[in-house]
This record gives structure tokens, sequence and C-alpha cells, in this order.
């Protein structure tokens, strides 16, 4: 008589379902070790690559933020706030912080320039950026974009050195009043110091983008008015030696 088989042989539905969920067993626990293994270094990657941003949005080179920025946080009255969990992994529930009344501030300790970090909505996901102003906290010295999942070749436009480079120079007070970056469809007139080209075919990204940089700096309203204070009274006092 001959030998009974494990489940019928190899060639039975029983070994084949059995032999195919050993198999999904094994690849899915190498898949979640291979994963928990590389956990660490791509969330260094992710924390570096928000770090790039943020000197690249100021003209600097990539690495140097450790050495020249100074990152807190800030309340809707203006004043500096403790928290409990670093700076630079708050980008990573961006939304929350703001929702929260939070408001992240990146110094650039040398100069006295500010990279502010936005989150928005665009037409089909999240949008996201830094904008680096003076040290007169209204020019605009550097934007950078990007998307989760806005259309290639029309939304996903903001993403581009070219588009972002026309934010430059433009400043986001009038008179000491806040009145933010229009982004206009059809293109900004000539002169507007306060307007830039909406994305040719990107309207809803377009009109995402114009409504993250106004609510997000709005935020900081108080922060830049009490910094001006501070820097009056500190050349009414030289002024006066």
């Amino acid at each position: 008589m001959s030998k009974k088989e494990f489940l019928g042989g190899k060639n039975s539905n029983a070994y084949i379902v059995f032999y195919s969920t050993v198999m999904v067993v094994i690849v899915a626990l190498l898949l979640a070790f291979t994963s928990l293994s590389l956990k660490d270094k791509q969330q260094a990657n992710e924390i570096n690559e928000k770090k790039n941003a943020i000197v690249a949005s100021l003209g600097l080179e990539k690495g140097s933020y450790d050495s020249v920025i100074d990152a807190y946080v800030v309340n809707a009255a203006g004043e500096k706030v403790t928290i409990e969990d670093d700076v630079i992994k708050r980008l990573n529930k961006l939304a929350d912080s703001y929702a929260a009344g939070e408001y992240i501030v990146f110094e650039n300790k040398a100069t006295g320039e500010f990279v502010l970090p936005l989150i928005g909505k665009g037409l089909w996901n999240d949008i996201w950026g830094y904008v680096a102003l003076e040290s007169d906290l209204s020019t605009i010295k550097g934007a950078i974009f990007d998307h989760a999942g806005e259309t290639p070749g029309l939304g996903a436009e903001i993403a581009t050195p070219k588009y972002q480079a026309q934010f430059v120079g433009k400043t986001i007070y009038q008179d000491g009043q806040f009145v933010g970056i229009d982004v206009v469809k059809g293109g900004a007139p000539e002169g507007d110091n306060h307007a830039v080209d909406a994305v040719t075919g990107g309207t809803k990204t377009s009109d995402g983008l114009e409504n993250m940089i106004k609510d997000c700096l709005q935020c900081y309203d108080a922060f830049f008015k009490a910094l001006t204070a501070a820097n009056q009274e500190v050349v009414e006092t030289v002024n006066a030696e």
C-alpha cells in the first residue's frame, strides 16, 4: 500500500491552497521586517527633505539647516510657546498644528529672515509649501510648493521652479495691512506687487494655492506686528542715544 501523501499530494487543491498561504505569510513577514528595519532611515530622509526645502526657500545650500535655522512655535497672539515634540516633526501634522493655534516659525539666525510652512487643498489632494520672508516681514524672498496629486502639466506646475520664481519680490502687506498674494487667472496685472499668475488650466489648484497662502500667513499677523514693534523700539532707542 502506498504511503499517504501530505494533503493529498502536490497536485491536490488542498496542498496548493496550503502552499500559497504559507508563501503569502512568509512574504508578508519579510516585507514587515524590511519596513521596520528601514523605518528610522526613511524618517531621517523625510526630515532631511523638509530641512532642505526650508533652506532652499531662503536660497541657501542643502545641509545648512542645523547651522542657520532656529525653529520655534508661536500662538495667535504672536508669543513663543513651549512644545513637547520636535518642531520639524510637527510638519508631518501641520494642519493639526494650525488648527490648534500653534504656528511654526523657522528663523534664519544670521539675517532675521523667516520661513513659514503652509498647508492647503488643491484640486485632488493636499498641497503644501514654504514661504521665506525678508527681514521686513513682507517681501517674499523665496517660495517652495509641492502637492500630493495635482494634474501633471496643469496644477502640478506649482511645484516647478519656474512657477515659484514669480513669487520672489512680491509683498504680503500693504500700508501695514495684511493682503496676502492673489493668484490671478489670466495673469496678474502689470505692476501688482501682491499678485502672481495662476497656473494655466489649473484653476482649482490655483484657487487652493491662493487660499493656502492667505489663510496660513495671516495666522502670523500678530507675530509679525509684535516683531515690527520690537524692531521699531530698538531703532528709536538707538537714535535717542
